[in-house]
């Protein structure tokens, strides 16, 4: 029977001189001199990888829950869109004058659009009159009373009420809080404002024509027609302007929200 010498001798019924407990703190063993350094390294390696694969398993419901409900909100609603053009007519008293409309820019989600306002033969100075002009759409951000360009809230009801679509929504409009939304709406409610002459901005006056006022407009999607009724205290009332889109081979832009 052999014997051990002492620097052989088993420690604690260990045969290599190594104790059966870590004594590591934390649970970890960082002595490569222990047994359990390796199978700790092992454990501790193994559950790195599960936390790397829940974290990627998260990241991908996080980016697939987002993406869900994501909305692209188009810069456009129909034929209502940056660079869509309106031609038509509008009519003061017995006279009619030929109209067209170039949207330049619309924002659906500040409320807003603005483009050109080509209307020909209304005066003998300018019998090609074009205007710039910027659009309130009636929503969350702006309300059906005007409350400005002389405009108070009976003269806003005579023109809107112009309007058949308009008028299951009367009773609403001095409530508090009300808000028309135009999302999924076929009808958009909007108030046309012209600024300035172009090219000539510095003109402000007009001999026998004037652009001090605005317009109530009403867009329906489903047509595409634009009618609108002009407002200037100084005016002839309900001067009235009616569009139709020209179709072209543009396609609309899209945005991520």
């Amino acid at each position: 029977m052999p014997v051990f010498s002492a620097s052989a001798s088993p420690i604690n019924g260990n045969i290599n001189g190594l104790p059966d407990k870590c004594m590591c703190v934390d649970g970890v063993c960082r002595d490569p001199s222990h047994k359990h350094y390796a199978e700790s390294q092992k454990n501790y390696q193994e559950q790195l990888t599960q936390r790397q694969l829940a974290q990627k398993r998260k990241r991908r419901l996080s980016l697939t829950t987002e993406i869900s409900s994501v909305r692209l909100m188009p810069t456009t609603t129909c034929s209502l869109y940056s660079g869509s053009k309106f031609i038509g007519k509008q009519t003061s008293g017995s006279h009619s004058y030929e109209v067209a409309v170039h949207i330049q820019h619309v924002d659906l989600s500040e409320s807003f659009l603005c483009g050109y306002l080509h209307i020909k033969g209304l005066t003998e100075d300018y019998p090609d009159l074009t205007t710039f002009f910027e659009a309130e759409i009636i929503g969350r951000k702006y309300s059906f009373l005007t409350k400005k360009w002389d405009a108070d809230d009976k003269i806003d009801v005579q023109h809107w009420t112009k309007f058949s679509a308009f008028r299951p929504l009367h009773k609403h409009v001095k409530r508090d809080g009300f808000v028309y939304d135009f999302n999924n709406k076929d009808f958009i409610f909007m108030r046309w404002k012209e600024h300035f002459l172009v090219p000539d901005h510095r003109v402000r006056t007009i001999n026998g024509a004037s652009f001090a006022g605005f317009y109530y407009i009403c867009y329906q999607l489903s047509t595409g027609i634009i009618t609108g009724f002009y407002f200037h205290k100084s005016s002839e009332r309900f001067q009235e302007l009616q569009l139709h889109h020209c179709a072209d081979r543009s396609f609309p832009s899209f945005e991520f929200r």
